[in-house]
């Protein structure tokens, strides 16, 4: 007779997608080592692989067998590439009832785990909730970095609690955010239509899909600006091409996006039409402000790409349904 498996239920699972995260897992064990106000709460903590190519697993290992006693490690494998992948993978297994996503890249303080749960318990209607993201940047960030900071997921939205406008595709990135685990289940499909960054294709908005299903069954989508990490910045990051595909990537995924809010199927064509209508005015007003400062400025030329990728964007759409 096997033994029956475990069932208990956690206030919180803090999931950690990563690929090749063997150099970054570490400083961030140490930061979940270092959390404080935690003596009442029922909290695990999930590695989810996502093919990692070094030893992620090794690293993850030898840090489980020195663990703190009282919070589970636990490590699991998602062999389907991308990040939406990785976070259905992490729902599936997270036995919390919610689930803190916070990317390997990103420390969180130490009050971070007690804040969750506490902000989750104090607004029962919000079905996830994003925090305040600083950066670290490992060299000087390029002139202009100040006004496009937020393709990097660097938020903050000031020091009271707010409501997002996911109508506007206004909401927050996955690198530190709080779901709840039941309004997941309810309201996001098990197959995403954005997977995340791949080789060759660097459509973004995974992040944003779950939480417009969500929003779009009832719950809200809230800041809470007293949960906070920092985000570490390599300098390949803040390379003028690796931020201009990024912001161009984050263009792409507006049509797709915008498909999730309809409530209709026959008002789908109509969103497409105002997306290519909308796009078409930002990008022709840009150009006709700004015109020749995309060569010098950062800013101006990211804005340029994010517009230009939002008009391409109906030609990358995955799925109408």
């Amino acid at each position: 007779m096997t033994a029956p498996k475990d069932v208990t239920e956690f206030d919180i699972t803090i999931a950690v997608p990563t690929y090749n995260g063997a150099r970054r897992l570490p400083k961030l064990f140490e930061h979940f080592k270092a959390q404080i106000a935690i003596e009442n709460i029922r909290w695990e903590i999930l590695i989810v692989d996502n093919n990692s190519r070094d030893n992620t697993k090794t690293v993850v290992q030898e840090y489980q067998a020195d663990w703190l006693p009282q919070v589970p490690l636990r490590y699991v494998q998602e062999t389907q590439q991308g990040a939406a992948f990785a976070r259905q993978k992490a729902v599936k297994e997270a036995r919390g009832k919610l689930i803190g996503f916070i990317d390997d890249d990103n420390l969180p303080d130490p009050n971070w785990v007690a804040e969750a749960v506490a902000f989750g318990v104090r607004h029962p209607n919000a079905g996830a909730f994003g925090s305040r993201i600083d950066a670290h940047c490992e060299v000087t960030p390029p002139e202009g970095f100040e006004q496009i900071k937020a393709f990097l997921a660097i938020r903050n939205h000031g020091s009271k609690v707010m409501e997002f406008d996911p109508d506007s595709l206004r909401l927050p990135p996955a690198a530190s955010l709080v779901v709840r685990k039941q309004a997941w289940l309810d309201c996001v499909p098990q197959h995403s239509f954005l997977s995340g960054k791949l080789p060759g294709l660097f459509i973004q908005g995974d992040d944003y899909e779950p939480l417009l299903f969500i929003h779009k069954n009832g719950w809200k989508i809230l800041y809470d600006p007293h949960l906070r990490t920092i985000h570490q910045i390599p300098k390949e990051r803040l390379e003028r091409d690796y931020l201009l595909t990024l912001a161009k990537g984050c263009g792409l995924a507006t049509c797709q996006l915008c498909l999730i809010k309809a409530q209709h199927s026959w008002y789908k064509p109509i969103l497409v039409l105002r997306t290519i209508v909308g796009s078409s005015k930002r990008l022709i007003q840009h150009i006709l402000k700004y015109r020749f400062q995309a060569r010098k400025d950062l800013a101006v030329a990211a804005q340029f790409e994010f517009h230009l990728g939002s008009l391409l964007s109906p030609l990358y759409i995955r799925r109408w349904s």
